[in-house]
């Protein structure tokens, strides 16, 4: 079964009971007992309900995966596989991680009494250099969040696995579409899906994957405990979303690519982070173990004025925090996504003051290429 196929029909799409063409949004906080002594169905929302039920066959289906969860944010999905960790452990990630990754190993684990290490993460090396009695996690970002740089999930897989460490990995950015991080070794990926998988900024989502059994039972405790658990509403909405999202991501990758190329021409622009242009550094990695290049890329202004005035000249996306929807979001990731990093740790990481990353959405390449002409001066 094809993409395009299997996200109109590789899961439960039709309602079993009224064979109504979308599954309904079962709203509700409780489920009637008919027999209390011999529970065989639904009991309450937090622990399971048809509707999120479905949303998480999805995500099993587009992963090739076993088991699938959802979760009520991307953060969420990401915590609940970060507190499988105790005290004492050590968990090893890459220094070019997501702020809110960010902020939970430096304001919950260290304080939980995990240790935690940064690496290089395009160095594989670094990753077995890092490698401690204790360690019990590697935890990967490729591309990475905000600055796109590459990890090389199978090798860092391989490494993991001959010292028995657990392996997740964030696949927001490249999606089930382009990227299959469990085919690769990874032992859990995660989603966000508030991004493409949903696709219209309506919805805050999380997921996560995983073909082993005893992982899926331990983060689905984690789900019910941590009270993390997705809603009907977003389910519903994200199932909606995710039909159309191969043809969604068809077109805001080839928006992407080509608003790469076109940035590399202008002077005015000092970096351009996008793992589809063979000029970034890792770009052959990217190619082995992804279809294309995704629908985000980075890029870094001479000056801080000029990037005020990008801001201010721009009217075809919006300026916004997140990615991932049908528009095009510009965001500036100084001030958003990663604000809750010191700001040493920003600059470390290369965050600095004149980096801006666009979301492409599924806009007219021509209105979104004359727009930014406009606004880089």
């Amino acid at each position: 079964m094809k993409i395009n196929t299997k996200l109109l029909h590789g899961y439960p799409v039709i309602d079993p009971e009224t064979g109504a063409s979308s599954i309904p949004k079962y709203q509700t906080s409780t489920f009637h007992q008919k027999d209390v002594f011999n529970h065989t169905g639904y009991s309450y929302s937090r622990f399971a309900n048809p509707t999120v039920d479905a949303a998480e066959k999805c995500i099993a289906a587009l992963e090739n995966a076993e088991y699938g969860l959802a979760f009520s944010s991307g953060m969420a999905a990401i915590n609940s596989v970060l507190f499988m960790l105790s005290n004492g452990d050590h968990l090893v990630l890459g220094k070019n991680i997501y702020g809110g990754t960010f902020q939970t190993v430096n304001d919950f684990l260290v304080r939980f009494g995990v240790e935690c290490t940064f690496v290089d993460e395009s160095n594989v090396q670094e990753w077995e250099e890092a490698i401690q009695p204790n360690t019990k996690m590697f935890y990967l970002e490729s591309p990475s969040n905000p600055l796109l740089t590459i990890t090389d999930l199978k090798e860092v897989a391989t490494i993991a696995k001959k010292h028995n460490i657990l392996t997740a990995s964030d696949n927001t950015f490249m999606t089930p579409l382009s990227q299959h991080p469990l085919e690769l070794g990874i032992d859990i990926v995660i989603h966000s899906a508030t991004k493409f998988i949903n696709g219209h900024s309506d919805v805050v989502a999380g997921l996560v994957v995983t073909n082993n059994e005893d992982l899926h039972t331990q983060l689905k405790m984690h789900q019910k405990a941590l009270g993390g658990t997705l809603g009907a509403e977003d389910a519903w909405l994200m199932l909606r979303g995710v039909k159309t999202m191969g043809l969604r991501m068809e077109k805001s990758i080839a928006n992407a690519q080509q608003i790469a190329e076109h940035l590399l021409t202008k002077p005015q622009v000092k970096n351009v982070y996008y793992p589809g242009l063979s000029t970034h550094k890792d770009h052959d990695v990217h190619v082995k173990q992804a279809s294309d290049g995704g629908a985000v890329l980075s890029f870094e202004l001479e000056t801080e004025e000029q990037v005020a005035h990008l801001f201010e000249q721009c009217r075809v996306p919006i300026v916004a925090v997140s990615l991932g929807g049908v528009e095009s979001i510009l965001s500036y990731p100084w001030l958003m996504s990663h604000a809750c990093m010191p700001e040493e740790e920003r600059l470390n990481m290369g965050v600095t003051p004149t980096l801006i990353r666009l979301s492409c959405g599924i806009e007219d390449i021509e209105d979104l290429l004359s727009d930014l002409e406009n606004s880089i001066k």
